[in-house]
């Protein structure tokens, strides 16, 4: 992915690869029109250019053969160096394969130019590769498939038997790039010595096309419009090589791509299912990663989401170092971070006694992460923790304790179970977007919508008596009644400062005809659906259900005086996520008595002492801040 508008009102981030492009807006020009159809014609992303000067001593391409006999076009970049080197594979369905072409040269490119120099710089030699099916590459598109994992051993073994490589290999990058990392890991490749994934995504329908069941659509057609953008770059630099073969490859992808595309994976399949299953195979093997793993995750990551699968869990946990922090799906382009990656590197790949394995904690939490830079660019590349929360080992849930905070009347969070009348809200709402950084580039609340007190519903905590670390998910376990039948329900998590202000913390969300649990899986913190058809389980009139909302993972440090409060809704726009709701009008009830106590949990961990002093609003990345909207009420 690629970051480098400064003009932060024509910024757009796109799903999966979260990338960052400039687009005009509709108020600025008049849209062209499509001789074709008489319609308005689709504004291509563009990426400003801004030149690259090369870093490394020599560029090799070509095409590798996998197993299948399939082509994979890779792009070398080789170290000012002699003798053979350690490499690092990239390997995604952009252009990782064209690296160091003309399109790169002009930072037209889904890659990072500034990880990919600091590596050279560092003495490796680095690799980009794209899967079959995208970009150069023969094949067909199998996003999230077995082939994508043994699309990668083969290039790891590819990259660790040439004459310029001294048969070590690591694997670094995020989002589709890191994915790749874990399915390449899983089917254990000879050559592989240590992989830094960030912003996973491995359970594809509840991590990102379904979350809590609701169909999610807002990530899969800007995706695909992102994928030929990078495709035409590829195409644009093979023109230039004069690698005619690569650009008719890509036009065969173009067309091919269409039969496996995720959109018509989930209209096709509005379940978990077997072909389901088939996008899911590294995450079902996951236990077979026996390299060393950095792993990045962001909270409030706008396009792939913070769940990864929740893979960590079911990994060594001898072999992962984690960090995690606020902020967006990109910090994998934090100077901080990218300092760790290659330490990380020289002593799992280079294999050099830096002392990464013995002084690096095995969890890190950034805190209040954000960026003193006024420019867009900066906000990633400059990011960096106020402070930090550590621990020698991965947080396991038996290192939580946990707070339960009841619904009750008087729109309350009590710790005593709830009581009074239940509390309705109009049905679908248009709820309120937050987030929204392709609609003018600044992450924030997006207006309250006219209706929302008659559209939603709202609970609120006493002031906190001590400072508290939020961690881990959390459920909010919400009993409800429908006027009509099926509904889609959305919780968000806010912490209300003592100075009137209301900062965004987390949500969850949960189509409640799909509310039947996998008893086995689930635990306090964590519902875990089964989302099948077969247990589908219909809402009737007046008849009450109880519907575990499984909120996402977060890292928030609440501080003595401040209150939570947790919003009832319809399901809105969240990063760059929108959600298809069932849509008929109705009447919901949240129900709060002895019978029916909704609660919701949150995970706690101890021994956390951050500064006394509340960040800045504004200042904390994806965590906006706004004016308490119920402070009159």
């Amino acid at each position: 992915m690629n970051i480098r508008s400064a003009n932060i009102r024509h910024a757009f981030i796109a799903a999966l690869v979260g990338v960052i492009g400039s687009q005009v807006s509709a108020e600025e020009v008049t849209p062209q029109i499509d001789p074709d159809t008489g319609a308005p014609a689709l504004a291509l992303f563009q990426l400003p250019e801004t030149a690259v000067e090369p870093f490394w001593a020599k560029r090799l391409t070509g095409y590798l053969t996998t197993r299948q006999g399939t082509k994979l076009r890779y792009s070398v970049l080789l170290p000012k160096t002699s003798g053979p080197v350690p490499v690092i594979v990239s390997l995604n369905g952009y252009d990782a394969g064209s690296i160091g072409g003309s399109s790169y040269l002009k930072h037209l490119t889904a890659m990072s130019p500034e990880l990919d120099r600091r590596l050279v710089e560092a003495g490796y030699a680095v690799m980009g590769v794209n899967a079959a099916g995208t970009g150069c590459s023969q094949g067909q598109f199998a996003f999230l498939q077995k082939e994508l994992g043994e699309n990668g051993a083969d290039a790891v073994k590819f990259a660790g038997t040439q004459r310029w490589s001294n048969g070590n290999v690591g694997m670094v990058n995020w989002s589709y790039g890191g994915t790749s990392q874990i399915a390449t890991a899983v089917e254990q490749p000879a050559h592989l010595r240590a992989i830094v994934p960030g912003a996973v995504l491995l359970d594809l329908r509840p991590d990102i096309l379904a979350p809590g069941g609701v169909p999610q659509q807002g990530f899969q057609t800007p995706w695909r419009t992102i994928l030929r953008m990078y495709w035409n770059l590829a195409a644009n630099s093979a023109k230039d090589e004069g690698d005619s073969d690569c650009v008719a490859q890509i036009a065969r992808n173009d067309k091919n791509e269409h039969a496996t595309s995720l959109t018509k994976l989930q209209y096709g399949h509005p379940w978990r299912d077997a072909m389901m299953d088939r996008h899911t195979y590294a995450f079902r093997h996951v236990e077979r990663v026996k390299v060393p793993v950095l792993s990045l995750e962001q909270f409030q990551d706008e396009a792939t989401g913070p769940r990864g699968g929740h893979y960590r869990d079911r990994l060594n946990q001898d072999l992962i170092w984690l960090i995690q922090t606020n902020g967006m799906h990109d910090l994998y382009f934090s100077t901080v971070y990218q300092k760790t990656v290659v330490r990380f590197l020289d002593r799992f790949v280079k294999g050099e006694r830096n002392g990464f394995d013995t002084d690096t904690p095995r969890t890190t939490v950034w805190m209040e992460t954000g960026s003193k830079a006024e420019d867009f660019v900066g906000q990633f590349t400059e990011a960096a923790p106020r402070w930090t929360v550590q621990r020698p080992r991965l947080i396991k849930p038996s290192d939580l304790n946990t707070l339960e905070l009841h619904l009750t009347e008087g729109s309350r969070l009590t710790e005593r179970t709830g009581s009074g009348n239940a509390d309705g809200f109009d049905y679908p709402g248009a709820g309120v977007g937050i987030n929204k950084l392709y609609d003018g580039g600044v992450p924030g609340w997006r207006a309250l919508p006219a209706d929302w007190k008659q559209t939603s519903v709202a609970y609120t905590s006493a002031p906190f008596a001590s400072d508290t670390m939020i961690y881990g998910g959390g459920s909010a376990d919400l009993w409800f009644t429908s006027t009509n039948g099926d509904a889609d329900v959305q919780v968000t998590v806010t912490e209300v400062r003592p100075d009137g202000q209301e900062m965004y913390v987390q949500r969850g969300w949960l189509r409640l005809s799909n509310r039947a649990l996998d008893k086995s899986r689930s635990t306090p913190l964590r519902p875990v659906l089964l989302d099948t058809a077969a247990t589908v389980q219909p809402l009737y009139p007046a008849v009450p259900v109880l519907g575990r909302i499984e909120i996402n993972k977060m890292g928030h440090y609440v501080r003595q005086g401040s209150r939570l409060r947790l919003w009832v809704e319809t399901p809105s726009d969240t990063g760059e996520w929108s959600f298809d709701v069932f849509g008929l009008k109705q009447r919901l009830h949240v129900l709060h008595n002895a019978k029916y106590d909704s609660v919701v949990r949150f995970g706690v961990l101890p021994g956390v002492q951050g500064p006394s002093e509340f960040p800045r609003c504004g200042s904390v990345l994806m965590q906006p801040c706004r004016p308490d909207p119920l402070a009159s009420k």
